[in-house]
């Protein structure tokens, strides 16, 4: 609680390195619907070196370059079980691109050179020298709910993942996981990674506020989310949907 409003305590893990394609808008999203309903967002940034705290109730990684995720690759594997620990009692863990790829056991570079990941995932993904670039459509099912989710890929990696966890949707446009069997990202009860930046949560807006529930749920303030005026959002998802071709 924060000033007696429920609050999320979000842990964002490598700011400085994981920061690409504005995905810091994912936080601001956050921030706003809660504060759009009272409620408050604590922002706790983990850097190198850094303890990884273990009473967050949100993880948030980013996406990065293959160098930047090579900086913080061995530093995260490090503080992996911190991590684990955390999502193993409910926590929620958003990971985006650079770092989707390294919340699977592994990660192999062009070079050939294979830089560890946390295995809070059960996949790995290797790189290719073709990149899969674009605007993706997505069909998920999540927390007993069907929707479309978009957004935009840019990856060299092609992840493939194991009986551990499920696919975040099955590809109606775009390349997904790796561009072969019409799947997208990784789920594994509250731990969620995907391609898809932009930043993602702005034009899905459902799954922003899927996340939130989950995160008040874990912080003990398991509150009824009041619907917002989203049709800003709305809009935006119509025209990225437009934007890949498909028609709603």
């Amino acid at each position: 609680m924060s000033g007696g409003r429920p609050t999320v305590r979000l842990g964002h893990l490598y700011p400085d390195h994981l920061n690409i394609y504005a995905d810091r808008g994912n936080i601001a999203v956050f921030r706003r619907r809660l504060e759009w309903r009272g409620m408050a967002l604590e922002v706790t940034e983990v850097g190198l070196g850094d303890e990884m705290p273990e009473d967050c109730n949100l993880y948030y990684l980013g996406g990065g370059q293959d160098r930047d995720q090579w900086l913080v690759a061995e530093d995260l594997a490090a503080k992996a079980d911190s991590l684990r620990r955390a999502a193993d009692s409910g926590a929620v863990v958003l990971a985006v691109c650079g770092g989707y790829q390294l919340m699977g056991h592994s990660y192999t570079a062009a070079d050939g050179k294979r830089m560890p990941g946390t295995g809070l995932l059960d996949l790995e993904t290797a790189a290719s020298r073709d990149r899969l670039i674009g605007d993706v459509v997505l069909t998920v099912d999540l927390d007993g709910r069907a929707s479309t989710v978009v957004g935009y890929e840019n990856h060299a990696g092609r992840t493939r993942l194991g009986s551990g966890c499920a696919p975040l949707g099955r590809v109606e446009k775009g390349h997904g996981n790796n561009g072969e069997d019409g799947f997208e990202g990784a789920v594994s009860g509250r731990r969620i990674g995907t391609y898809l930046h932009g930043p993602l949560l702005p034009k899905n807006p459902w799954l922003a506020d899927v996340l939130l529930r989950w995160a008040l749920d874990h912080a003990g303030a398991a509150v009824e989310l009041e619907p917002l005026d989203d049709a800003l959002e709305h809009e935006a998802h119509a025209v990225a949907t437009k934007r890949a071709g498909l028609k709603r």
